[in-house]
């Protein structure tokens, strides 16, 4: 995809991985609608920081839970830009086990409807538009919790409805990319422990032990965790010069779900 006139939806994008992507993306040249629900206390920045775009950002504010206004949050996009090329469907909520404890059924329920359901919603309402670009590209930001579960280091960070819903996104990936073919490629983006998102800038990462944190670093094969430009070069990437990939998914984690694995020395042999 050649990057100057495109329109980008970033969801979840007043912070973080979400605000990372929106940011790049303008600096591309592309126009970029920034959805986001909560954190208000951090709009004033967000505001600050796309500034210097001029007339090619727009700031929209919808609940995404509520699905009937996410066709509204859509039509908005394409009258304020007249198009819609890209979505990262950057949306997701985890209660950490350490941060939440046992789970209740509200917090089951707003996992799986934050982190699974509003992807489909926002995916159906935003499809005629991408297909009618001729070129258009979703990119489905996930996490390794849907392969790992809550099992060995991270069982403090994923809990088991967000690690299911993690596990639906790749299904829904490799649908969506049938669905949309050949007009529009439909990739995942799997993330590891990201500084914003289960890593050193959150809240659960601070209660976890030094002991804690050093297991999850151990098993990972790089020895530290990712950053929000990890993932932000990636999403250039699959954007910019990878049109032959689709249906697919690209681990970003460092190398956690193979780490842990020991490889045992060749023996000699009996030849």
């Amino acid at each position: 995809m050649k990057t100057g006139n495109q329109v980008a939806l970033v969801l979840g994008s007043i912070k973080g991985i979400g605000k990372g992507i929106g940011l790049a993306l303008a600096k591309e040249g592309i126009n970029v609608a920034l959805n986001y629900f909560d954190r208000e206390d951090m709009l004033d920045e967000m505001k600050h920081d796309f500034s210097a775009f001029g007339s090619r950002y727009l700031i929209t504010r919808t609940d995404l839970l509520k699905t009937d206004e996410i066709q509204g949050l859509v039509d908005n996009v394409i009258k304020h830009f007249g198009r819609l090329d890209i979505l990262i469907n950057n949306i997701e909520r985890g209660g950490w086990p350490v941060v939440h404890g046992p789970y209740t059924c509200e917090q089951w329920d707003l996992e799986i409807s934050t982190t699974l359901r509003a992807k489909q919603w926002v995916f159906e309402c935003s499809l005629p538009y991408l297909k009618a670009s001729g070129d258009g590209i979703v990119i489905n930001i996930s996490s390794i919790a849907g392969i790992v579960g809550r099992s060995g280091p991270v069982s403090y960070i994923f809990n088991e409805g967000y690690s299911a819903a993690n596990r639906g996104i790749s299904l829904l990936t490799e649908t969506w990319a049938r669905i949309g073919a050949p007009e529009v490629r439909v990739i995942e983006i799997m993330t590891g422990i990201i500084e914003t998102r289960h890593g050193e800038k959150t809240r659960g990462w601070g209660l976890l032990t030094d002991v804690q944190k050093e297991a999850i670093i151990d098993h990972t094969l790089v020895k530290r965790t990712g950053t929000i430009d990890d993932v932000v070069k990636a999403v250039c990437f699959l954007i910019k010069d990878a049109p032959f990939i689709t249906g697919s998914v690209l681990r970003i984690d460092g190398g956690y779900v193979l780490g842990g694995e020991k490889v045992s020395p060749m023996p000699k042999g009996v030849l």
